[in-house]
């Protein structure tokens, strides 16, 4: 019987619940004996995983050694870093894919038989660039993670067109695009309630500005509502999301609902909403995979002028760009919601919907995975 090939699936995340590296555990499982290595428990399909105690952080870097500038050793010391490392001394591989940079050193040094795809899903050295202190700090350590290992891996691949063009521009090699797509879904868009009804689904982070659209949608001065479905990441911020919502008609905030059945659940609205401030780098450039979500329900969008969402929605016609990040301008872009308008902002989705399945995307990957493979090392 022919040996399967095997892969590794490295990241220092919870890779059951991660969206972007279960799409890569459902294409290559199909084909590949996979062992995955992360957080958490293991996803569906795979021969083995290796998982990270939670307590093993991959963020816990040394200060007085980047004071120093001594960024192999602040590396090579992450906590997650050397329980990985350990755990996967002397296994081999024929092919690696490592999710985002700090994962890449990792699986370049297992030296995979075929080679490793950096799989980067944030421009890591600008990752948290409106902190000045970080930016003076962290970013020149970043810096030398990607020009040290990240540039040795053997194929990249990145979320964003602006992702991918600054990686080129800093360090030299040419990412490709492979996008935070949903999985394709087959619906039908459905009649637009009155009110219309606007959703909003991901994590609870300050620096999105939530409480903006939860204004503007208070403030508008037609006839909608506001559905919040939210992580706990920020449980203050959170709280006063849900007092908001407690003093108002028109907001409403529930706890998240699995992957599995958000589709589902959006299906149920008419409008999705996120209008992301650009407060970094990272914000400036998203194309997150919420708006991929709310295109395979079948929804508008509203959104800010975001450069990379901005691309789609004008493309598509899919929906509303506000004029800027302001609860002003956000309450203006509510406001020009029709029935009429998003009875075709939906039925524009509908048609978009296949093209812009996430399936479509992670040919991408199978691409790039084939072209390692077809090597000799």
């Amino acid at each position: 019987m022919t040996r399967r090939p095997t892969m590794l699936i490295l990241s220092y995340s919870p890779i059951a619940r991660d969206a972007r590296l279960l799409k890569q555990v459902a294409r290559f499982t199909q084909d590949y004996d996979v062992t995955t290595c992360g957080y958490g428990p293991a996803p569906e399909g795979v021969v083995e995983h290796i998982e990270i105690p939670i307590e093993e952080r991959y963020n816990d870097l040394d200060g007085k050694l980047i004071t120093l500038k001594r960024y192999r050793k602040v590396y090579w010391k992450l906590s997650a870093v050397v329980w990985s490392k350990a755990h996967l001394k002397g296994r081999r591989f024929d092919v690696a894919i490592a999710n985002d940079v700090e994962a890449v050193p990792v699986a370049v040094k297992l030296r995979p038989r075929h080679g490793v795809l950096a799989d980067l899903h944030e421009y890591s050295p600008r990752l948290h660039d409106d902190n000045p202190a970080w930016f003076e700090r962290i970013t020149p350590w970043f810096e030398w993670v990607v020009r040290r290992y990240v540039t040795k891996a053997d194929a990249w691949s990145t979320v964003s067109r602006g992702i991918v063009d600054e990686y080129e521009k800093n360090f030299g090699f040419r990412a490709e695009l492979v996008t935070n797509a949903a999985p394709g879904h087959d619906y039908t868009p459905g009649s637009v309630n009155e009110p219309i009804r606007i959703v909003h689904s991901g994590a609870c982070l300050r620096n999105r500005n939530l409480h903006i659209m939860a204004e503007a949608v208070e403030a508008a001065a037609n006839d909608v509502t506001l559905d919040f479905y939210l992580t706990a990441n920020d449980p203050p911020y959170l709280q006063e999301l849900k007092d908001f919502a407690a003093r108002s008609r028109r907001v409403t905030v529930h706890d998240p609902v699995p992957y599995a059945e958000l589709a589902d659940t959006l299906n149920e609205y008419d409008m999705g909403i996120h209008v992301l401030p650009p407060i970094n780098f990272n914000n400036k450039l998203a194309l997150p995979n919420k708006l991929f979500d709310y295109v395979q329900s079948r929804l508008g969008v509203i959104i800010g002028p975001s450069v990379e969402m901005e691309y789609y929605v004008d493309q598509y016609g899919i929906g509303e760009v506000a004029a800027d990040f302001t609860l002003e301008a956000t309450t203006a872009a509510i406001e020009r919601l029709s029935v009429e308008s998003v009875t075709r902002f939906k039925a524009n989705a509908n048609d978009c919907a296949p093209e812009l399945a996430g399936e479509r995307q992670v040919d991408v990957w199978e691409r790039l995975i084939d072209g390692l493979m077809a090597r000799k090392r």
